[in-house]
């Protein structure tokens, strides 16, 4: 199962990629994440759950190694015996406090007219996978980008997709944010902000919000549903959230829950996770890929 990228792959590229392969298979409780080359020659990072400085906050902890000519990422075939994970977070939203961002979590906003073109953009870039399953987030921002997704998978190619819609995941919905939806940052204040991406249960918000210790259970219990059904050597998609994909992302780089909130994720932009079947063993291709089309920057403010 291959993207189909019309560029060539350098010697050193193909080495790193086969090196990288190689060490997964000797340490199970490592995760490993590509980093585009510095120079003529690829770079291979090592990261666990003790190396939380390689992603500090912001910061892409596995950047895609990128075809110069097609401008899309360089992405090896599924390894044997390993399963494929797309992670495509959704378009911009409405915020729905309007000219003051507000956090709103779990409440289903709707996507703004950009949302909907970088929904239709990140389902372009799938169209050239064949995937077995396409599955959503419940809420309708996510609902839309998993249509867009299913709709551009080819339909001489049904043979490799096993539903014919979209699968609602009830576990990928948003970070619920309780009593703190229609607030913003100030008036949540920044400290309590701070101790609750610290994991500080004590200030999780009432009127059923959630800490990220509990998201990450109910996302990674999701994700292994998803995975049950997904045949070995073949990929699935999913199209949720912010908080969902640094949920799974985070699980796959070996990070402690309390470091995930540092995790960039673009609006509409894709991760891929490669899953071992036999060994549990993640590799992570890429994180947070958005395809480039000539669209203006997304506002992603207040989640």
């Amino acid at each position: 199962m291959v993207a189909k990228i019309n560029c060539f792959i350098t010697a050193a590229q193909f080495a790193s990629a086969f090196l990288c392969l190689f060490l997964g298979s000797l340490e199970n409780s490592t995760a490993i994440a590509f980093v585009p080359p510095s120079s003529a020659l690829s770079e291979l990072v090592l990261f666990n759950a003790k190396g939380a400085d390689a992603w500090a906050e912001g910061k892409n902890a596995a950047p895609a190694i990128m075809c110069e000519v097609e401008n899309v990422p360089i992405l090896e075939p599924i390894p044997e015996g390993f399963k494929r994970l797309f992670m495509v977070r959704h378009g911009e939203v409405i915020n729905p406090g309007g000219d003051r961002p507000v956090y709103y979590g779990a409440m289903d906003v709707p996507l703004s007219p950009l949302g909907e073109l970088e929904a239709i953009e990140a389902g372009s870039y799938l169209s050239t996978f064949h995937l077995q399953h396409v599955a959503s987030s419940p809420l309708s921002r996510a609902i839309f980008g998993a249509r867009q997704v299913l709709a551009r998978q080819s339909k001489a190619d049904d043979r490799f997709n096993d539903s014919s819609d979209i699968q609602i995941f009830e576990g990928f919905r948003e970070l619920d944010r309780g009593s703190w939806c229609g607030k913003t940052k100030d008036e949540i204040g920044a400290d309590m902000l701070a101790r609750f991406d610290a994991c500080d249960l004590t200030v999780t918000p009432g009127d059923g919000g959630e800490s990220y210790p509990a998201l990450k259970e109910r996302v990674l219990k999701a994700r292994d549903e998803l995975l049950q059904i997904t045949d070995v050597g073949k990929a699935s998609a999913i199209v949720s959230h912010l908080q969902v994909t640094r949920a799974m992302l985070s699980d796959a780089l070996g990070m402690d829950v309390t470091e995930m909130a540092g995790l960039k994720i673009a609006t509409a932009s894709v991760t891929c996770v490669d899953y071992c079947s036999n060994t549990g063993k993640q590799i992570v291709r890429f994180q947070s890929f958005k395809p480039e089309c000539g669209l203006q920057e997304s506002n992603d403010g207040a989640n």
